[in-house]
């Protein structure tokens, strides 16, 4: 399929490419931008006048929840509700049934992805066997297999030297590590940010100090191993300063905040929601303020939808019965364009936050859109708008931002050149 995309504004964060021109694709690739080939004659052409060319988006976590939980989802519509997103590269993380710690498991996720085609995924494998913190998994044939990192999730170590030898073995292999720091005592029980919403609400508490303080240890093993370490779904100020101070001091760092951490605070559990139930918590005002400022510098240099799934009977308990996350991953273009419409980020600099910065966090072949590279990309509107919810591909619409309107809307989503979705 040659196909010819016309009069599209081109941004390309990873190359500074901004510029109105055509592009031309062949063979799953981006063969000229500007002029045509010789030779080329088009199957198809989008007229993209109007329209934001960029990379496909890419996701560092996204839960497909398969295998063992297809009650919430599975691998053909959680893909299908990224693409629908601008989303064609995606991480997924190893909470599934089985854990995600064999070859065997990686392989069939894998299988299933291709075979449904909808957006190209990456796996992230388990640190340890079962998530349990004791045992290492088959880190090198996970590897060699497919996943592009390791991580425990909010599982925690049996002890602090089973995770420094652990990260001195991914060390040894140039393995990247995920963290996802919240020290499980200070967090234990705990629903909300520690302070007077939750104090109002009745609701325990999870302290800024349960990321920061496991983070501190975190960094600290980093820096005696000497492992590639990204923090993931930073939720606090602090937290985010404790990074950039460990990126000034050279360590090989980088982080990722939840897109919904930008935009809602814990302010949004006035009512009970349970749609607001998330771990680690949404924090304060000042907490998202400080996020903002360290994405707008680039300390955090990725965002990530964090999409979570449920079944509707997950969110219908009392808040404290029911399982946290939010299911957003076909949203994250737009509430993404929120922060442009806020004026706290230009385009160019959003969309590196959504693409070069989280491809280059865990070394993915994403992310750009250059000549020769594969052709994934989104064209959006950037003056239209989306009514969320008004078409919903994931099997989970647990999501708050339902009937909102939001900035932008997402017209193509294509890899390898085949249009996997068309608003």
């Amino acid at each position: 399929m040659r196909t010819h995309i016309l009069g599209a504004r081109l941004i390309d964060p990873a190359s500074g490419h901004d510029q109105v021109t055509d592009l031309f694709l062949e063979g799953g690739k981006v063969v000229a931008l500007g002029k045509a080939p010789a030779g080329f004659e088009s199957d198809k052409q989008i007229d993209a006048k109007g329209l934001v060319a960029a990379p496909g988006l890419v996701d560092l976590s996204v839960a497909l929840r398969e295998p063992g939980y297809s009650r919430k989802g599975n691998i053909a519509s959680e893909t299908l509700a990224a693409a629908s997103g601008g989303v064609t590269s995606l991480c997924c993380p190893p909470l599934t049934r089985p854990v995600l710690d064999t070859p065997a498991v990686a392989e069939m996720i894998l299988d299933r992805a291709q075979e449904a085609g909808n957006a190209k995924v990456f796996p992230i494998g388990a640190l340890t066997k079962g998530l349990a913190g004791e045992q290492l998994s088959e880190l090198v044939a996970l590897r060699d297999v497919g996943c592009v990192a390791f991580g425990n999730g909010l599982a925690t170590f049996a002890s602090n030297r089973i995770q420094r030898r652990a990260l001195e073995y991914a060390a040894t292999f140039d393995l990247t590590v995920v963290f996802h720091s919240q020290d499980a005592s200070l967090a234990e029980g705990g629903l909300a940010h520690e302070g007077p919403t939750a104090s109002f609400l009745g609701l325990a508490g999870i302290p800024e100090t349960a990321e920061t303080v496991a983070m501190a240890r975190d960094l600290l093993l980093v820096e005696q191993s000497g492992v590639r370490a990204h923090f993931s779904q930073i939720s606090s100020a602090r937290g985010a300063q404790m990074i950039a101070e460990a990126q000034a001091r050279g360590l090989p760092v980088t982080a990722d905040v939840a897109m919904y951490q930008l935009i809602l605070t814990d302010e949004a559990l006035i009512d009970f929601s349970s749609l607001y139930h998330v771990q680690p918590p949404l924090r304060t005002r000042a907490d998202r303020d400080g996020l903002r400022e360290a994405v707008k510098s680039g300390v955090i240099s990725a965002i990530s939808s964090h999409h979570q799934p449920h079944e509707p009977d997950a969110k219908l308990a009392p808040f404290g019965a029911t399982e946290p996350g939010i299911s957003s991953v076909e949203l994250l273009l737009p509430l993404a364009m929120t922060l442009v419409q806020d004026g706290l980020l230009d385009l160019p600099t959003l969309l590196a936050r959504l693409t070069a910065g989280p491809a280059r966090a865990l070394r993915l072949p994403a992310g750009r859109l250059a000549v020769g590279a594969p052709a994934d990309l989104v064209l959006f509107d950037p003056q239209a708008s989306t009514l969320a919810g008004e078409t919903w591909n994931s099997k989970g619409d647990n999501c708050p931002f339902i009937g909102h309107c939001l900035p932008g809307k997402v017209r193509y989503t294509l890899v390898d050149g085949r249009i996997i979705f068309q608003a």
